[in-house]
């Protein structure tokens, strides 16, 4: 990830210059500024607003003036996601137009609406243009949004600039390749953005893997020339708000193919966004260290590509996890709650308050509730998960919660290991949840983000490929930890 990639920056500003673009925020036709607009222009945006068109641009040769208007509406998250979807929607007018900066006049008095507005423009402006020819004809020209608003302060923008930053490095990962991002070249990045952070970064290498005896991990691996990583990132600052840590784990399956059990037809496509989970684990904690969030926050991601060499694993094989227990292997496309088993059984060292994994772990989660949020499940977290939904709704990354009954563990039952890696035919987003909560015996919160982290086609400010989901929602999850601590 190069500084590049983040191409917007917000800016807070007391005054605007007599030639700046100007996006003029309302949420009231009784709000339009006398001082700004001539009668005849008004009246021209009040027209527009009866015909529900809330959104009218004037072109003054040395500069252009965009009204804006967001509907409130009785929940503050939906008032803020008509925000940022409205941002993103006129982002595309000031790259048309090759606008450089605009500054953003808050009429409304909303104390999320301009935040949110830039917010949006902001994450929609994200680019991933490494492998095109001619990267300066496509990159978009607006790098500046200037927020003249008495009701946003510093510290807000400033966070949503190290969120943007942060969403930025993790799409950037996920959309990159497979011929550039190796499970040890993934580790390579996440060094290089915790760089001078003074966060701590351990990568472990096959070795050291091996020594551990992480067979999930290693099983997968062994259908790779690249060998594993297992990644553990830890923010600690002097003064935390917990004795105990927060563990994110997040999968890191840098390309699967399905190993042996080989994806069939264009289900292989978008392969190289299965690494989204470990992604989204890094992206959070480096946002949640640039703020300075005084928690203690441990991240642990474990890494490796899934193929169909001639010593890959193969279906009927049984492997050790790290913490002892055999697992019955029924598909090699089954493969990523194998090496989330080994960073979840390795994350009760750190005797962890809670742990939460992010994984594109099943189609099942998708084809239940579609792209527009995640589904979540977990044991001893029943405030935990209460509390990240709030966080889904303020972020809009929205989480469902699946059941978690004891009957789904008999799908799990082998008759020659521990636990199988593979349950029936139905409810195969829970059964793989329960899986995992196999090895955990710790407050468990299991975020399957098959849905949410890639997309073929674009939905506003998400974008379209990578759309870094996670990285808010921890972030914001985390900052209601310490608001209610303090």
């Amino acid at each position: 990830m190069t500084k590049t990639d983040k191409m917007t920056n917000i800016i807070r500003a007391k005054k605007y210059g007599i030639s700046d673009n100007l996006v003029i925020l309302l949420t009231d036709v009784k709000q339009l500024p006398k001082d700004l607009l001539s009668k005849e222009e008004i009246a021209y945006v009040r027209k527009n607003f009866e015909h529900e068109n809330k959104s009218v641009e004037f072109n003054k040769i040395s500069h252009w003036i965009f009204i804006q208007q967001i509907d409130e509406k009785p929940e503050p998250f939906r008032t803020a996601e008509n925000a940022r979807k409205a941002g993103d929607k006129l982002l595309n007018t000031f790259n048309t137009q090759k606008l450089n900066s605009v500054s953003l006049l808050d009429y409304s008095k909303n104390e999320i609406l301009a935040l949110a507005f830039a917010e949006g423009m902001a994450l929609g402006n994200y680019q991933f243009l490494k492998y095109f020819k001619d990267k300066k004809k496509k990159k978009n020209s607006l790098s500046d949004i200037k927020i003249i608003s008495s009701v946003v302060s510093l510290t807000e923008i400033e966070a949503v600039n190290i969120l943007t930053e942060a969403n930025a490095a993790v799409r950037t990962w996920v959309n990159e390749p497979v011929s550039y991002l190796t499970a040890e070249k993934l580790s390579e990045e996440i060094k290089q953005l915790f760089k001078d952070s003074g966060v701590k970064i351990e990568v472990l290498n096959k070795k050291k893997i091996e020594s551990l005896k992480m067979g999930g991990l290693l099983a997968v691996n062994k259908g790779s020339i690249d060998p594993p990583t297992f990644t553990i990132i830890e923010y600690k600052p002097e003064k935390t708000i917990n004795s105990k840590p927060y563990v994110f784990v997040g999968k890191g399956v840098v390309f699967d193919t399905g190993g042996l059990n080989i994806k069939t037809g264009d289900y292989m496509n978008d392969m190289k966004s299965d690494m989204a989970g470990g992604a989204a684990v890094a992206g959070s904690i480096y946002a949640i260290a640039k703020a300075k969030l005084p928690v203690h926050v441990v991240g642990l991601i474990p890494a490796t590509d899934n193929r169909p060499d001639g010593n890959a694993f193969v279906s009927g094989d049984v492997i050790y996890i790290y913490d002892g227990t055999s697992v019955e292997v029924l598909n090699t496309d089954a493969e990523g709650r194998l090496i989330l088993a080994d960073a979840l059984a390795y994350a009760k060292k750190y005797d962890p308050v809670l742990v939460i994994d992010l994984a594109t772990l099943t189609g099942s989660a998708m084809r239940a509730i579609g792209v527009q949020g995640s589904v979540a499940m977990g044991q001893k977290s029943a405030d935990e998960i209460k509390m990240l939904s709030e966080s889904g709704y303020r972020t809009h990354e929205r989480i469902v919660e699946f059941p978690f009954w004891e009957e789904y563990d008999e799908e799990l039952k082998s008759t020659i290991a521990d636990i199988k890696n593979l349950g029936g035919a139905n409810a195969g987003a829970i059964t793989a949840g329960k899986f995992l909560a196999h090895f955990t015996d710790y407050p468990y919160i299991h975020l399957d983000i098959a849905g949410t982290a890639f997309l073929d086609k674009k939905d506003s400010y998400r974008g379209i490929g990578g759309t870094g989901v996670g990285v808010r929602l921890l972030f914001d999850f985390m900052k209601q930890k310490v608001i209610k601590a303090l």
